[in-house]
Formats: C-alpha cells, structure tokens, sequence
C-alpha cells in the first residue's frame, strides 16, 4: 500500500496546470464560439461545462484556448486569474494511507477542490466517471463523489468526452447529467481546417526545431492541398482521422522527416515523403493524391531538384 501524508496534493502530483503551459500560439484557432459557451457555463452557478465531439476534432485544444487566454487576460473579470488543472481520472485510482488512516485519492481530490478557490478542474474521458461496467475506474463511483461539489459550485468542471460515449454512458446517469452544460463540438470545415494549420505552424517549428520558410502564399498551398487530401469521403475511419487532427499529423510529420534528415528547413521533398506515408486515407486515393501533388507542386519540385523515387 502507498504510504503518503494527507498533506500531500492531489492536484500537485497528479495535475497538469494548463494555465501555467507555455503556448506558442492561440491552441483554439477558430473555436471562439465553443471558448464563449464554456465561459458562460462556468460563470453560471452549479454548472460546469461538458464538450462533446467526434474523436479528432480538437476538444482538449479548446480547453487549452481557454488557459490561453486566461494567461492573456482575455476573459472576463470573473476568471481572471483562475486555473484549469487537467488531471487524468485513472491515475486516482488507488488509496493513499496516513497514520492508519485509508482515504481514497479521489475523495482526497474532491476535499482538495473544495477549499481551492478559482480553480477549474480538467477532466478528458469523462465518461470513465460514469462508467460502472468496466473494470476502467476500479469500481469507484467518480460521479457520485464529485455531485455534491458540482451541485454547491465548490468544484468547477470541464469534461470532455466523444458523442459515442456520451450517449452511450453519460446519458444513462441523469444525476450527474444535470450539473453539466452541454457544448456540442463539431469538425471543422476545409478553410477553417487551412486556417488552423497556418497558425499551427510557428508551434511546430518552435516544438521540433526546424523551419518552414516558404512564403504564406506557398504555405497555405501545401495546407489547402493537406486538407483537400484529407476530406470525409477519403478517410479510414480511426480516431484520428478527422479534421483538424488527420491533418495535423501529416504537417507534423513532414517537419520530423526534415528533422530525421539533420535538415533546418521543411522542404516540398518532406511534405512529399509525408504524403506517401498518410496513414488515414485509403490506399487506392493516396495514389491519386501523390500524382496530383507531382501536378500541383510542380514549380517546387523542379525548383528544389527532389527526387520523387525517394519516398522515406
């Protein structure tokens, strides 16, 4: 058995204080109205915010939009210097004991929360609280011991969780339900997906450590061609394959071909080597999309002399 002092934080040792990251750029490109709704919810006695999407669509980014812009001051007065404190329900699983006294870390988060003022709790995979059929939350009732905060307002809450999941075991406990806003989180369409990519760009090169120095012009062509790529009827259904994730991992990975290759700078033979190896779209359309590339990006490729026999 864990032997641990009471004293010992639940936040601090679980936590991850997203109001304290650092962010390059605004996480929430776009998700303005969704960062609106979770405000109102919150500023509204005993209720907390629960957002609710397909997998892939961005909903942890848009509680990271709204640590953003806590940092930034730009929210109103009333959360001004709040926190938001992600924590991953599964890591409480378990008891802590102190002077033989056995407590479990969820109710010692719960007492915790209750004496911490302007503080917002994170949690993703909310369902797991409600879940009593699995052997996922070790047979403790999440729900339950987190309803009496929730129905004074001594705990504030985010949770996010996927439609599938919602319907399928939020629903069923009317209860817990009820102390819950629902903010309903859609994909992205194709420009707003371009945008985000755009503004995704500085983070990523801060994050890796190699540059993509084309012109916003040229940019945005390689992101317009990503997200056309990419769209709904060309997908493998995964988790990740909506947008803006399915796209983000193509980026993504052509910045960490270019960083393999000891190479400062993205270059159209990296985007290239992204493309041939996507993972979310059939087999049968990455063909297609390969030979429109070598059409699309023709100027490039002459320009910077790749090899397009040389797929990584």
């Amino acid at each position: 058995m864990e032997q641990l002092h009471i004293e010992v934080s639940m936040l601090e040792r679980y936590g991850e204080v997203l109001t304290d990251k650092e962010y390059i750029t605004d996480p929430a490109i776009a998700r303005d109205q969704e960062i609106k709704e979770c405000i109102l919810t919150l500023l509204t006695p005993e209720k907390s915010a629960l957002l609710v999407g397909k997998p892939g669509i961005g909903k942890t980014a848009i509680v990271e939009g709204l640590a953003y812009r806590i940092q930034k001051n730009l929210v109103p007065d009333a959360l001004k210097n709040w926190q938001i404190i992600k924590i991953n329900i599964t890591s409480l699983l378990g008891s802590v004991t102190s002077d033989g006294q056995e407590e479990n870390r969820i109710d010692l988060l719960v007492k915790e929360l209750e004496k911490c003022e302007k503080t917002i709790l994170f949690i993703d995979e909310t369902h797991v609280l409600v879940n009593r059929n699995t052997s996922e939350n070790g047979g403790i009732d999440f729900a339950n011991l987190l309803k009496s905060g929730l129905d004074r307002g001594t705990i504030k809450m985010i949770g996010a969780t996927t439609t599938e999941e919602y319907e399928t075991y939020i629903l069923r406990d009317r209860a817990f339900l009820r102390r819950f806003q629902k903010i309903d989180v859609y994909e992205t369409d194709k420009p707003t997906t371009v945008k985000i990519l755009m503004g995704t760009i500085p983070k990523l090169e801060k994050q890796i450590g190699v540059k993509l120095e084309y012109s916003d012009f040229v940019k945005e062509r390689i992101m317009q061609f990503i997200v056309e790529m990419t769209d709904e009827y060309k997908r493998v259904y995964e988790v990740s394959s909506r947008y803006p994730d399915i796209c983000l991992t193509i980026l993504s990975n052509a910045f960490t071909y270019a960083l393999f290759e000891n190479e400062h700078v993205v270059k159209i033979k990296h985007i290239y080597k992204a493309i041939c190896q996507a993972k979310n779209i059939y087999e049968d359309v990455k063909k297609k999309e390969i030979e429109r590339f070598k059409t699309v990006f023709q100027d490039l490729i002459t320009e910077e002399n790749v090899d397009l026999n040389e797929r990584g």
